[in-house]
């Protein structure tokens, strides 16, 4: 059967709702949901806190790392477990070291997301805070990112796609201008488990953050940092524990290696089991069928919204330079009404903004249908 019009909606929780607001959270297998009961029943079976239940957990660990890792294409030991993709911009944000001259480059100001906007500004009482100028869908001249670097910069804070307009940054172009020179962080929230396959080594970054609620569709509270290896010397954790470090006989701290540097005190386990179980659906429909799906479903709504007098649309019109994430604006409407008269009628949409400006968000996911999305082009159509 072709993937593209296989509706898999089934292997879901029954609902009466059309679920489009996956870039915020997505909808969890009904699978991912099972392993975390069954988990929950064989923790307390075995004694949470006893020799078995720690050999238990300690393969769950191993396990959730190596399929972050398959897919992201690292090495297990560089995947740490967060609670989100907030946690890991912190854990660079707050670690890296800073003096006067330094300097970092972020992208767009106040149209970022804030997860990866208000933790670099809060840096600029330290050190210098440089933006790149962007046009109407977020995207910035490489140029512009050249003369902005000098021998001062500490890093470079780009997301990988947007969560407003969608539209996918290079990141490799970046990675070139950056040429290894530079410490490169990627926001990757908006991509991972959305545009298809990954891997590092081509991104060419040091430091990767994202979550597991998002277009994993794992359970809420799971985040995942990259650190590269070799870049983890670059970072002081913002915590430190037991998990995390060892005191030596002279009372000085050691850190651990990677992942147990930046690992302290982390206890989610039962998320992490629903999150591998939900990265093993993804990865048995395929990284790439999800981005074919994903381009159809989404294609096809923006191709019925220009059919309808009206209605102004964002993001890029090249469907390989956006995510699925549609944003557009009706005139004459409020967005946030048009949103939650729509939620009245079991339709979940949400309400972002690109700068000051209040744009209605649709994002399906591969768990979608066509006629999810022709119910709301036919409600659109009714207002």
């Amino acid at each position: 059967m072709n993937l593209i019009s296989k509706d898999i909606s089934d292997d879901f929780p029954p609902s009466n709702k059309v679920y489009l607001n996956n870039a915020s959270v997505s909808l969890m297998p009904s699978q991912s949901i099972d392993s975390m009961k069954d988990f929950l029943i064989s923790y307390n079976s075995l004694g949470p806190d006893s020799k078995d239940s720690e050999l238990f957990v300690a393969e769950k660990l191993k396990n959730i790392r190596k399929i972050i890792a398959k897919i992201i294409c690292c090495k297990p030991e560089e995947v740490i477990l967060t609670q989100s993709t907030t946690d890991g911009i912190n854990i660079v944000a707050n670690g890296l070291s800073y003096s006067n001259s330094s300097n970092i480059i972020i992208r767009g100001m106040s149209h970022e997301h804030h997860s990866n906007f208000y933790p670099w500004i809060k840096l600029q009482n330290k050190l210098s805070v440089r933006n790149l100028s962007i046009d109407a869908n977020g995207f910035f001249e490489l140029e512009d990112l050249e003369s902005k670097i000098d021998n001062n910069t500490k890093l470079v804070a780009i997301s990988h796609a947007l969560y407003n307009t969608g539209a996918i940054l290079p990141i490799e172009k970046i990675s070139k201008v950056l040429n290894n020179k530079i410490p490169f962080f990627i926001d990757s929230a908006q991509t991972i488990g959305c545009i298809g396959e990954h891997d590092v080594s081509k991104l060419k970054c040091n430091f990767m953050s994202f979550n597991g609620s998002k277009w994993l569709c794992g359970p809420m509270g799971t985040g995942l940092f990259y650190c590269k290896k070799e870049s983890s010397e670059l970072l002081e954790p913002k915590t430190i524990g037991g998990e995390s470090a060892i005191i030596q006989s002279d009372n000085n701290l050691i850190f651990k290696d990677l992942p147990d540097k930046f690992q302290t005190g982390f206890r989610n386990y039962v998320g992490i089991v629903g999150l591998e179980s939900s990265v093993k659906y993804l990865l048995n429909f395929g990284m790439k069928n999800i981005r074919k799906k994903n381009q159809y479903l989404s294609n096809l709504f923006r191709e019925e919204l220009e059919k309808i007098p009206n209605i102004i649309l964002y993001g890029p019109k090249d469907p390989n330079e956006r995510t699925s994430i549609v944003s557009f604006n009706i005139k004459g409407f409020d967005s946030q009404k048009i949103v939650d008269k729509f939620e009245k009628h079991n339709i979940i949409l949400a309400v972002r903004e690109i700068m000051e400006k209040k744009i209605i968000r649709v994002s399906p996911h591969f768990f979608n249908t066509e006629l999810d999305m022709l119910q709301v082009i036919d409600e659109i159509k009714k207002l």
